[in-house]
């Protein structure tokens, strides 16, 4: 199915340019740690590939897409290389990044819902998948820089919920077979907006009603 939305070619481009733009955030982290070369080089490969790693795993998709294509290897690698020596002016530039970062996301929970139930799992199981191939590297790279995962911190503007739309999206054109590139497309860009105006506007998750705790020494709520 997911030959039928985008041509090998497109698909493989894309996928590269969100590889690429994941892998920056996860390098940029790692200069904020203060990590050595190593270490910018592993978060930068870990937060680009770490989601579709994951869903290639479950589904049984081996050896992992990631390592059948050295372009899929090398990306991050290039990616981390540009941050060692050029983090000052990417950091300049990270309204950009974040804009590039959102625009993966979106693309990264469609292709890998479809890919999900290309190998047979049901509609909520695939959704799931896709939703962990968005956001799956991210988890991985702030649990490896002892970081609580960004989309699980209520102080972060909205990142999975955009993720799960596009998902959801997905799974209701492929239940009524009306899955195709228009609609795709039209999830992925959903899935974007959405995040885009989770940045612009800090749209953030409530947190539990009637929060009696404190946490981070403010007040708790009534």
């Amino acid at each position: 199915m997911i030959q039928q939305l985008f041509s090998p070619s497109v698909q493989h481009t894309l996928d590269l340019v969100g590889i690429f733009v994941f892998a920056i955030s996860g390098a940029l982290l790692a200069v904020r740690k203060n990590f050595d070369v190593f270490g910018i080089a592993v978060l930068a490969e870990v937060t680009a590939l770490g989601g579709g790693l994951l869903r290639d795993l479950v589904i049984g998709a081996v050896p992992p897409a990631a390592f059948t294509d050295l372009g899929y290897f090398v990306t991050p690698l290039f990616a981390a290389l540009l941050v060692f020596f050029l983090h000052p002016e990417v950091e300049r530039i990270q309204a950009g990044v974040n804009v590039f970062d959102a625009a993966g996301l979106g693309l990264f929970c469609v292709t890998g819902t479809v890919k999900a139930y290309d190998y047979g799992l049901g509609l909520t199981a695939s959704a799931a998948l896709g939703l962990a191939t968005a956001v799956g590297g991210g988890v991985l790279r702030d649990v490896l820089a002892n970081e609580v995962p960004s989309l699980l911190r209520w102080d972060r503007d909205l990142y999975a919920v955009p993720a799960i739309v596009g998902s959801a999206l997905v799974v209701v054109c492929i239940r009524y077979d009306v899955l195709n590139p228009v609609t795709s497309g039209l999830a992925v860009v959903t899935a974007f907006v959405l995040r885009l105006l989770a940045m612009r506007f800090h749209w953030r998750a409530p947190r539990a009603w009637h929060r009696r705790s404190t946490a981070g020494g403010e007040e708790a709520d009534g």
